[in-house]
């Protein structure tokens, strides 16, 4: 297992990391534990929370992922592991977090009691990485960044990092930081894989000048390279079987983003790179997402234990350049397929 350096920060991880969104709504607590089980025998050292989890969001479960992963860790080597965990930010259109009433911000009190209750749950003294989970570009970046600065001091927090974040809203966030003298982001956790690739328009330079690294979370493009929605199959219990069932306007869109005919014929030409390869496309999707030299790790969920064999047989795996080259040609000649 490769061991890679957080931005510029003292902490490393190992390049992939187990997320924990489903623990706690599509897995129970028992089966989220042998999950985490495994992936420490494995070498994984770097895991992923958030204080809105699990997902979909909703407040007769929020929180519970975080419990769940600190009764995990109350039995480990505290130091072995490296916990990561978010923030709320301003609810968005598509992910609104039911935590305190769902009016979310990145101000001192959002912050403080957030992490009051971060550490509570998950039975710990400090949080490795924290996490801005969404921008909050309304609020002013010197409180935002103030705030997170005397949680490092304070030992609370290791060190800083942002997801869903804009090329604005980094460089804006790190001039703050330099301007002040205080902690700033090392990590930049936002969707990338090989379906979207549109981090890489901006966000890798951003990434490469400042020395921050990325994170990426949904390597498999919320699951749609794994081929299971191939020739119209609808697998039980799967997000976007849910999804495109479902009136709502939301969920309608976010399965056209993901699951649309675009995404779904990128796809279908990955699964077969993936065959001739002699591999999944679960193995091939998270070995491409590790390949990037801006990439410190790269995130991957599970709902089951069956699904880890296929992300285990990329842990030291390296895809050939013919293979990244025949990749390369898909996404570029279906551009942007998830729009």
């Amino acid at each position: 297992m490769e061991h890679r350096r957080i931005g510029k920060s003292a902490v490393y991880v190992s390049d992939i990391c187990m997320g924990t969104m489903t623990f706690g709504s599509q897995t129970d607590e028992a089966a989220a534990h042998r999950i985490l089980d495994r992936c420490l025998d494995a070498g994984i050292n770097f895991f992923d929370t958030a204080e809105g989890y699990p997902v979909p969001p909703d407040i007769k479960w929020v929180g519970r992922t975080e419990d769940i992963v600190g009764r995990w860790m109350k039995g480990k080597n505290r130091d072995a592991i490296i916990m990561a965990t978010k923030v709320s930010g301003p609810s968005h259109t598509w992910f609104k977090s039911p935590k305190r009433g769902g009016m979310t911000a990145l101000d001192r009190h959002n912050i403080v009691t957030a992490v009051e209750e971060s550490l509570r749950r998950l039975q710990t003294d400090y949080i490795d990485l924290y996490q801005t989970h969404w921008p909050d570009h309304g609020t002013g970046y010197d409180e935002t960044m103030e705030t997170l600065d005397e949680l490092v001091r304070a030992g609370k927090v290791r060190v800083l990092g942002c997801s869903n974040e804009t090329s604005y809203g980094l460089m804006k966030s790190l001039a703050t930081s330099e301007r002040l003298g205080t902690a700033r982001y090392h990590s930049i956790q936002n969707n990338f894989s090989i379906n979207n690739r549109r981090f890489e328009d901006e966000l890798k330079q951003v990434c490469r000048q400042e020395g921050v690294s990325l994170l990426p979370y949904s390597p498999l493009g919320g699951g749609v390279l794994s081929g299971k929605y191939l020739d119209g199959a609808r697998p039980e219990g799967a997000r976007f079987s849910r999804y495109l069932e479902m009136t709502g306007a939301r969920q309608a869109e976010m399965a056209q983003r993901f699951a649309g005919p675009r995404a779904l014929e990128s796809t279908m030409r990955i699964v077969e790179i993936a065959k001739e390869a002699g591999m999944s496309p679960v193995t091939l999707a998270t070995a491409w997402s590790k390949q990037h030299d801006f990439v410190a790790s790269t995130i991957v969920g599970v709902s089951t234990e069956d699904q880890l064999d296929d992300i285990f047989a990329a842990i030291d795996l390296k895809l050939s350049a013919e293979v990244m080259t025949a990749i390369h040609k898909v996404t570029k000649e279906i551009l942007y397929p998830m729009g």
